[in-house]
C-alpha cells in the first residue's frame, strides 16, 4: 500500500517540480502569511516522501496549496477522516449542555443518527429517537428535508437533568436558529411548549424561556427538581434557537436519576 510520503512524491512529480521549487513555493506561502511555519525547507520535504515523517498542518497546508490538493483528502491519507469528527465527538462524554459545530462533511454525508432498530417508513410521521440503535453517517440526500442552513446542533450534557424526562442527558439536538422569538402562546401542554437552547456567559442552558421585566428565564422541567435561571436579556445571554429535533441515546436515558 502507497503511504502518505510516497503519493505526495508522486504529486510533485506530476507536477514536475523539484526540491527547490516545493521550498521557494512554500516560502512565499509563508510570506503571505506571515508565518515561518509554512516554509518547507529541502531536507524537511525529502524525510516526508522518504522517511516517513509526518508534516505539521502548517506545512500539510502549504503541499497542498502547491499541489493543488484537497486538505481533506490528503488528510485521509494520514488515517484522519474529517467526516468521522463528529461521530467521534459523540464518543466523548460532556457533562454540560454545550453547542456542536456539526457541518456536512465534504463527501456528502452527515454524521447522524443511522441505524434503527426496526423498520421505520420514512413515508410517515414516526418518533424516530425510540427506534435509534447507534449513532453512523447518512448520505444528504436523506436529509434534504433539513434546512442546514438555519439550523444547528446541540448536546444535552450527559449530567443535565433539567428537561427530563422530556429530554433526557445525552441527547442531540437540532436547533433552528431562525426562531429565536419566544412564543408564548399556540400550546395545551408541556409537550408542545417550544423548548429553546440559550447561550450563557456559562455555557449553554435547554429549556422553556419567557421573558418579564427585562429578564430571561429558562424554566426547567418540574420533575427535575432544577431551579429556573434568570438572565439579564439582552446582555447575560441569547437565545441561539428553537429546539426542533431530538435523538435520544436510550442507554443513558435508562440511567437512574439519583437526588441528592
Amino acid at each position: 500500500m502507497e503511504e502518505p510520503g510516497q503519493k505526495l512524491r508522486r504529486a510533485r512529480e506530476k507536477l514536475h517540480l523539484k526540491y527547490r521549487d516545493v521550498e521557494e513555493a512554500s516560502q512565499r506561502i509563508a510570506n503571505r502569511r506571515d508565518n515561518d511555519e509554512f516554509l518547507i525547507r529541502l531536507s524537511r520535504l525529502a524525510d516526508i516522501e522518504n522517511k516517513g515523517t509526518v508534516p505539521t498542518v502548517y506545512r500539510l497546508y502549504s503541499l497542498c496549496a502547491i499541489y493543488r490538493l484537497d486538505f481533506a483528502t490528503v488528510l485521509r491519507w494520514y488515517g484522519i477522516e474529517l467526516g468521522a469528527l463528529a461521530a467521534d465527538a459523540l464518543t466523548t462524554p460532556i457533562s454540560d449542555t454545550h453547542r456542536i459545530e456539526l457541518k456536512p462533511s465534504d463527501t456528502g454525508h452527515i454524521a447522524f443518527p443511522a441505524e434503527l432498530n426496526e423498520h421505520v417508513d420514512l413515508r410517515q410521521t414516526s418518533y424516530l429517537s425510540r427506534h435509534i440503535h447507534r449513532w453512523g453517517k447518512l448520505p444528504l440526500v436523506f436529509t434534504n428535508s433539513l434546512d442546514l442552513r438555519n439550523h444547528c446542533y446541540g448536546f444535552m450534557g450527559t449530567e443535565d437533568w433539567s428537561m427530563y424526562p422530556v429530554i433526557a442527558p445525552g441527547s442531540f439536538l437540532q436547533v433552528d436558529e431562525s426562531k429565536r422569538r419566544i412564543s408564548t402562546e399556540g400550546w395545551s401542554h408541556e409537550l408542545e411548549r417550544p423548548i429553546y437552547f440559550v447561550e450563557h456567559h456559562r455555557g449553554y442552558r435547554c429549556g422553556w424561556c419567557a421573558m418579564r421585566d427585562g429578564r430571561l428565564i429558562v424554566q426547567s422541567h418540574s420533575t427535575s427538581h432544577v431551579l429556573p435561571d434568570v438572565f439579564r436579556f439582552p446582555g447575560d445571554a441569547e437565545i441561539v434557537g428553537q429546539v426542533v429535533g431530538v435523538a435520544m441515546r436510550l442507554d443513558l436515558g435508562k440511567r437512574r436519576h439519583t437526588r441528592s
